[in-house]
């Protein structure tokens, strides 16, 4: 199913510049990207994933993206948190994440890591 790319909410505050060109180089390449899972939370197309693939495509112009409804069971619990923090922020959708496009070891510190410190917060890891 094909929906506006404008649509789709992020998760996540920021994008590996390093993983965008890995997904730049399928998409030069030709090859198919598989569809962006999405959840309905909170009014929201929320992604699930695919956030990288989301941004390439927005950067390449693309006005419309192949998604998915998420099937898997996930901690939306955690989602909650992330979405959250998109809005406090204002990363309300694709354009403002392709805004946010760091270099991997930023992106390992400012958003793993935060990830990682909210799932010990949550009591979720050790």
């Amino acid at each position: 199913m094909r929906v506006d790319i404008s649509e789709l909410s992020p998760s996540q505050l920021y994008i590996s510049k390093v993983k965008l060109r890995r997904v730049q180089e399928l998409i030069d390449s030709g090859e198919d990207l598989p569809p962006v899972p999405v959840k309905q939370m909170d009014g929201h197309m929320m992604m699930t994933d695919g956030h990288t693939r989301a941004v390439a495509q927005y950067l390449r112009g693309e006005s419309t993206i192949e998604i998915e409804w998420e099937d898997e069971d996930l901690d939306w619990d955690e989602y909650e948190v992330c979405l959250r923090w998109c809005n406090e922020e204002g990363v309300l959708g694709v354009a403002e994440l392709a805004e946010r496009i760091i270099p991997h070891d930023e992106y390992e510190v400012l958003w793993l890591g935060r990830c990682q410190r909210m799932r010990k917060d949550m009591n979720k890891e050790p």
